[in-house]
């Protein structure tokens, strides 16, 4: 997190930095309103603490010269005792929060993580309308699979149903959840995506359902959960195989009624949007041991959608190269390269264990390794083939993993898959975790396990 703190007074700028850097946070200051300007003008901030009386420019000029440039980082004034009327009015003209002088730092802290945790979900709000407006992942493919599932999305969409998709790691799950909300009559409202693996099994209640002021220690003002942030929208509750126990039943009440109440709350609230849960697990066997209610499962499965692992529709790979090679390239600002007769025919000889998502990291290395003008069979890397040949990777996948010898132990082959995957996403553990097709708490202890904690940190 970082932070802009403008203020014409040194011991406060000072103080404040170093308290903010002893929190994890990043701060830079500007003793002026000019020197804001020039800040801003270079580098983005989390949030920026504004001292309304500045020399020069004021702090309410800088917040209506953000306004005016579109600069979308909360701010939060700080104002003295008697500039509580100023405030009001930059509260008005934009402000998030603002702060009394003299003011708690450790009240700060609370304020400025509640800002950047409600921008959050405001840009997942305006990335899931974007996304499903622009439909860029829509789905890509021509096989009689792809278009029996596009027909079974044409079946749901009019309707409100509620869908469990199901399928291996990158198979596409959320974007068969964003095309059913696009498709839908309501594809206008708020398309709202939650990794339930992502996220810390303490917070998770308040995440989904949302609290009252109070409700418990940092709780410093109301905040609305997902269920209501996504309105007449969707709901999209990816790894559902993973929500505890406790929370499983609260879920179940909210499909039956309808209804959620904020931690804290004495009211209930109704709730509309559709909710589409995904998972790579197996829920029945989580019903049998237990591990997932039965109920829930039955509420969740109202209608199934099973995704075809990429292994089984090989033939739609030209589409999905072409697709992927051109969102790729918009992205790098590089031009569309040729993909190589050769380099095709190696991408179809493949039988993709991480499936698309892998698929898409291959072609993005080939972009790199590439010339520019084409990608060759030499750019293409095909890490799970080394020491295999093409018919040995279609027909038995799940016999060999990235060439290990079948001689290793089971226990090494799950370590070396750990700390690939680690090294392959920059120790992101969450991205690892995907790739893999196992829960995040899942391979945070097999890296306590296997000793592998240099990779990356436990918040990436």
């Amino acid at each position: 997190m970082s932070v802009l703190i403008v203020d014409d007074e040194r011991n406060i700028r000072s103080s404040l930095k170093k308290y903010l850097s002893l929190e994890g946070i990043e701060a830079e200051y500007a003793e002026t309103g000019e020197a804001a300007l020039a800040y801003l003008e270079r580098a983005s901030f989390d949030a920026v603490l504004l001292d309304l009386k500045l020399p020069g420019i004021n702090g309410q000029d800088v917040l209506e010269w953000m306004q005016r440039r579109g600069i979308r980082s909360p701010v939060i004034m700080i104002s003295a005792h008697g500039q509580i009327a100023d405030a009001v009015r930059a509260l008005k003209s934009g402000a998030k929060d603002y702060l009394v002088k003299p003011f708690d730092p450790a009240e700060l802290v609370i304020k400025l993580r509640s800002l950047l945790e409600n921008k959050r979900r405001e840009d997942m709000i305006e990335a899931g309308k974007r996304t499903c407006g622009a439909r860029e992942n829509a789905l890509i493919g021509n096989t009689e699979l792809m278009r029996r599932l596009s027909r079974q999305i044409d079946k749901i969409a009019s309707t409100d149903v509620t869908v469990l998709v199901t399928g291996e790691s990158g198979t596409g799950k959320e974007i068969v959840a964003r095309e059913i909300h696009a498709r839908s009559q309501n594809r206008d409202e708020p398309f709202v995506a939650v990794n339930i693996g992502g996220v810390h099994e303490g917070l998770m209640e308040s995440e989904l359902f949302g609290h009252e002021k109070g409700a418990f220690t940092g709780a410093v003002n109301r905040k609305p959960g997902l269920f209501e942030l996504a309105g007449r929208g969707c709901l999209f509750l990816d790894e559902i195989g993973e929500m505890p126990m406790p929370l499983q039943v609260k879920l179940l009440r909210v499909l039956q009624e309808r209804k959620i109440r904020r931690l804290g709350g004495m009211n209930d609230i109704p709730v509309n949007a559709r909710i589409v849960s995904a998972t790579n697990r197996d829920l029945e066997t989580m019903v049998r041991e237990g591990s997932f209610r039965e109920d829930l499962y039955y509420r969740l499965n109202v209608f199934r959608i099973e995704l075809p692992p990429l292994r089984e529709r090989l033939e739609d790979i030209p589409f999905l190269v072409d697709h992927l090679l051109n969102k790729l390239a918009s992205r790098m600002g590089r031009a569309v390269p040729v993909l190589d007769p050769q380099a095709a025919d190696k991408l179809r000889s493949y039988s993709y264990p991480g499936n698309i998502r892998e698929l898409e990291n291959m072609l993005e290395r080939g972009l790199i390794y590439s010339d520019g003008q084409s990608i060759t069979c030499e750019d293409i890397d095909l890490h799970a083939l080394k020491g295999m040949s093409p018919s040995e990777s279609s027909e038995s996948p799940e016999l060999k993993f990235h060439g290990l010898p079948s001689s290793r132990s089971l226990e090494y082959i799950e370590k070396e898959a750990v700390r690939e995957a680690l090294a392959r996403y920059q120790g992101n553990r969450t991205k690892a975790a995907e790739a893999l097709g196992i829960s995040r708490k899942t391979i945070l202890n097999k890296i306590k396990v296997y000793k592998l904690e240099n990779f990356g940190d436990e918040e990436s």
